[in-house]
């Protein structure tokens, strides 16, 4: 499988993961084409509590290592789970819960990215 595959299988693993346990405001930023950028993707969503945003952050960790066979390189924020950032290398995942995601507004950070925006399925 070459690398475009596998980083879209991550993706949709990640995404799977999130609308399991209902996570809102999916949105996949591709900053391939940003210079400098810390990853090629960024997938970003929102819950409504802590114990949410630790449910999401543990359903992708979970169904990742479960179905890829891959573990994150790096995770952040689990202390509180106010956010949390699970590092894929290539494909970085934040996880807000609502009121901080509004607060930061990370999405005006990356203005010049291909956004994608994800329906809930719920």
């Amino acid at each position: 499988m070459n690398k475009t595959a596998e980083k879209q299988e991550l993706l949709d693993k990640i995404v799977e993961a999130i609308q399991d346990v209902k996570g809102e405001d999916i949105m996949i930023f591709d900053l391939s084409n940003i210079e400098n950028s810390v990853a090629e993707t960024f997938v970003i969503c929102s819950g409504n509590s802590n114990t949410q945003v630790a449910a999401l952050a543990g359903s992708v960790e979970k169904k990742v290592r479960n179905e890829l066979k891959e573990r994150p390189w790096h995770v952040e924020g689990t202390e509180n789970a106010m956010w949390v950032l699970v590092d894929y290398v290539s494909v970085v995942v934040h996880i807000f819960q609502k009121q901080v995601r509004e607060y930061y507004d990370i999405e005006e950070l990356w203005g010049d990215a291909k956004i994608t925006k994800i329906e809930n399925e719920f």
